[in-house]
Parts: C-alpha cells; sequence; structure tokens
C-alpha cells in the first residue's frame, strides 16, 4: 500500500509539472512575413490635398446684352456642336431696327447712284464745253458755268456715296446688336448647367460682380486633374514624367497619366502650406469617359525610378533602418542600407538578400529580436 501511494504521488507531481511547464513556457508570436525579392521600386511625390479633375475647356456662358429669354433650345446634360445656339433674348426691336437700316443703306445706295450718273453727265458736258471754247465756239462764262455744274455734280455724288458708306455702318451696328441677343456654343462640348427658363430675365455679369452663367457648357472630351504639390517637393517635378491618377469615386482605379504643366507661381493661402498647382493629363482617351468634372483626385507622380534591385516591404523597415528577419521560427534583428522608397518597398543595397522573410507586422507585441515567431496563417476571403 505503502509503494502504491508513493507511486500515485509522484505521477501526480508529474502532472503538475507538466501542466506548470505548458502554463509557463513561452508562446510563439504570431508575425505576419514579407518577402524580400527583386524587383521596381518608384519614387513618387503625393499631392498635399484633394486634386480636382477639370475639363479643358469650361466656359460659363451669358448673353452679351441682357433681356427676356425668348428661346432656349438646349437641355441640361445635351450635347451641342460649335456654333449651335443656345439661348436667345427677345430682340424684335432690333431686328426691326435692323431692317430700317438695310432699307436707309438700299434707298441711300439709289440716291449715289443718281447723284453720280448725274455727276457723269455733267462731266461730259463740260469736256464738250472745253472743246467748244478751244474751237472759239463758245465764249468763256458758258465755259465756267459747264466746268462747274461738274464739278457740284460730282461733289453730290460723292456725299451720296458717303452716305452710303454711313447707312452701311449703321446696318452693320445693327445687326451686330443683334448678334448679341443670341448665344451661341464656342465650342462642341455638353451642357453642364442651365440657370434660367424661357420668359424669365437673364442679365450679363456686371465687372466684379459674379452672378450665375445662363450657361455653362463642358468640353468632355478632354480632361486634366489639377494637383497641389507641396513647395518642398515641387522642385523634382518635370513635365512628361509618369504620374497615376486614383479617384475616390472610382475605388480601385489606377489611371496611367503624366505631368503636362507646372504652375509658375506658389499658392500661398494657407501660409504654413504653401502649394504650387501641377496639372497632370490622362494617357489613355477611354478613361476619360469616366470621370466627371469636378470630381476629387489624388496624384502619384514618379520622380526616380529603379529596376530589378533588392527591395523589402516598407511596413517592415524600424527606426534606424533595422528589420526583424525570420530564420528557423525566431526572429532576429538585422541591420540594412536604403536607397529610394515608396510606401509599398523601399530599396535594400546591403544587409538582406533575395528569398528572405522579414517581419511586417513590426507594431504587435512580443515581436522583438530572439522570440520565437510562427507565420499567421493567410485570412480566407
Amino acid at each position: 500500500m505503502r509503494i502504491r501511494r508513493l507511486a500515485l504521488l509522484l505521477v501526480a507531481i508529474a502532472i503538475i509539472a507538466i501542466v506548470v511547464w505548458r502554463s509557463t513556457r513561452t508562446k510563439p508570436v504570431e508575425v505576419v512575413l514579407g518577402d524580400v525579392d527583386r524587383g521596381s521600386i518608384a519614387k513618387t511625390i503625393a499631392n498635399t490635398r484633394a486634386g480636382t479633375v477639370n475639363a479643358c475647356r469650361r466656359a460659363k456662358l451669358a448673353p452679351a446684352a441682357g433681356g427676356q429669354i425668348a428661346a432656349l433650345p438646349v437641355k441640361e446634360g445635351q450635347r451641342v456642336e460649335e456654333g449651335q445656339v443656345l439661348l436667345e433674348v427677345w430682340s424684335e426691336d432690333t431686328a426691326a431696327q435692323a431692317r430700317v437700316a438695310d432699307e436707309q443703306t438700299r434707298t441711300a445706295s439709289m440716291r449715289a447712284e443718281e447723284a453720280c450718273e448725274q455727276a457723269n453727265v455733267a462731266g461730259r458736258e463740260a469736256e464738250r464745253a472745253r472743246k467748244l471754247h478751244g474751237d472759239g465756239l463758245l465764249p468763256d462764262d458758258q465755259l465756267d458755268r459747264a466746268q462747274s455744274a461738274a464739278k457740284s455734280a460730282r461733289s453730290a455724288c460723292n456725299a451720296a456715296s458717303a452716305d452710303v458708306q454711313r447707312s452701311r455702318a449703321g446696318a452693320q451696328l445693327a445687326r451686330a446688336t443683334l448678334k448679341r441677343s443670341v448665344l451661341r456654343a464656342p465650342f462642341a462640348g455638353v451642357i453642364a448647367k442651365i440657370t434660367g427658363e424661357k420668359g424669365e430675365f437673364t442679365t450679363p455679369s456686371p465687372p466684379g460682380i459674379p452672378t450665375p452663367p445662363a450657361v455653362d457648357l463642358i468640353d468632355d472630351r478632354c480632361m486634366y486633374v489639377t494637383a497641389p504639390i507641396d513647395e518642398v517637393d515641387v522642385a523634382r517635378v518635370r513635365a512628361g514624367q509618369p504620374a497615376v491618377i486614383t479617384i475616390e469615386a472610382l475605388p480601385g482605379r489606377r489611371f496611367p497619366a503624366r505631368v503636362r504643366r507646372i504652375a509658375p507661381y506658389v499658392v500661398d493661402l494657407e501660409k504654413q502650406a504653401r502649394t504650387v498647382d501641377v496639372e497632370v493629363e490622362l494617357l489613355n482617351p477611354a478613361d476619360i469617359k469616366e470621370l466627371l468634372a469636378g470630381y476629387s483626385a489624388d496624384t502619384e507622380i514618379e520622380v526616380d525610378r529603379r529596376d530589378d534591385v533588392v527591395r523589402v516591404p516598407t511596413p517592415a523597415i524600424r527606426e534606424g533602418n533595422v528589420v526583424l528577419v525570420y530564420e528557423n521560427g525566431r526572429l532576429r534583428e538585422q541591420k540594412i542600407e536604403t536607397g529610394i522608397a515608396n510606401w509599398e518597398h523601399t530599396e535594400v543595397r546591403g544587409g538582406l538578400t533575395s528569398g528572405q522573410k522579414v517581419v511586417v507586422s513590426v507594431e504587435r507585441a512580443g515581436v522583438e529580436a530572439g522570440a520565437k515567431a510562427i507565420p499567421e496563417a493567410p485570412k480566407r476571403r
């Protein structure tokens, strides 16, 4: 019995020891691993605030002469051609004045024709009188009267011709005034907004007083993004550099683009965040059809690039250019020499070789040099 009790006691002590050992041993920490591989890295510069999608041409139009809207043959969203009538202001009085001016021009032309014909007749009579006077058949006073009559008739002809020119100028003025009552599309595009209805009154914007345009016309066949770039970074931006545009309204899409223009001045609306507007144009014409003017957009401009280099995930780098390498179930600290970087990858110029594994989840508790670790299982979608 004593031996049996001793055996049971030893078994109980062993079980307790095993439980205590299992409960007190260090558990390996789960870590997310990233690959050290070879590939390309692009150094990019991004906008400091949201950019804006703009149409290459956008006109906020109003008739040159105010008045009551007599015709509004277009609708919002309608596509129009260059020169198409968008709006007409009531102008029957101006049209009547134009017709009166045309009639006055026609009457003046007829009078000028009559006066000039009389001047031609008087000129011929003066020439005959001169010949007769030369032959001694006509006295001096009659020659003077004939020549004076010819000069007077010619002056009347010139005055009538000048009156024709004045009438024509008046007619042109009337037609120009009439033309100001018709608003036409300066280019082909789509009607974005119409302010006013038929029968309402519309007026052009007085100087210095912005008013809603009668018609907002957008050329949606050409789009670009205006991106505010920090003044510190813009010195590295050049026209023609490749870029990528992302649109908040179109998540997951990346539109290839290139820099087309850099503004020649700094915007200092915010004293502590001065920026320079950079215009970026899309490369694929098909992408333009998916964009709307006014969309908010972000831009990444590629200012440097390295191909076929050793790279490491950027989130794996700790302060001091240190990474944790995963080897044989443990973590080892390794200092590295870095090159260019972006949010995804950093160039490795020394300290790591392609094929190694590094810890990306560096902020987790227990992730430190010498700790046991196990790779975290991929999450199922």
